[in-house]
């Protein structure tokens, strides 16, 4: 596996915005603080333009649990539900699924992801890391359809399936992890 970090001065190094793809064999590492200590919570978002699914850790960090999902109205409002949604302790860093393309490029869905995620960091003041969601909503309506969930109630559920299934992957290849 072949770590990039970004060079001393690049935009990306001064951001709290960092992605980790690990999927592909290159892989940007992630800031490297402190923030993989066992104390902090952890949310992931599955964010889409009707709907924003949330999954949370436990206050511990650990376990991935879906929280709900946020029908976007956008803005301010957007953030105000995702924190009712998260609770407390509030949550000490974001993971938002990345849209990739197949052949690991961005995407216009990619660039809006990258927005939201900066204005995600700005309003509530935490880190906020990237990870490749793809294919998470189609592992989520699998999930769904081998639990024997009807296709109509699927639609609201998949989001937070998919938010859980982000926050899944992202626990499992931290520092630390087993």
């Amino acid at each position: 596996m072949i770590v990039i970090a970004a060079a001393p001065g690049d935009r990306a190094a001064a951001s709290p915005v960092a992605v980790h793809d690990a999927r592909s064999p290159v892989r940007v590492a992630p800031p490297q603080t402190s923030c993989y200590a066992p104390t902090v919570r952890i949310a992931a978002l599955d964010v889409g333009d009707a709907r924003i699914g949330v999954a949370v850790t436990d206050a511990r960090g650990s376990g991935a649990h879906a929280a709900g999902v946020v029908e976007r109205v956008g803005g301010r409002r957007d953030f105000e539900a995702i924190a009712r949604l998260v609770g407390e302790p509030p949550a000490g860093r974001f993971v938002v699924g990345l849209p990739l393309n197949l052949d690991d490029s961005e995407g216009p869905r990619a660039r809006k992801t990258r927005a939201f995620g900066e204005r995600l960091a700005a309003h509530f003041g935490v880190p906020v890391d990237f990870w490749d969601e793809r294919l998470t909503t189609f592992e989520a309506t699998e999930r769904l359809r081998a639990a024997g969930v009807r296709a109509r109630r699927q639609r609201g559920l998949r989001d937070q399936i998919a938010a859980t299934i982000i926050l899944e992957e992202y626990l499992a290849h931290r520092p630390g992890a087993a």
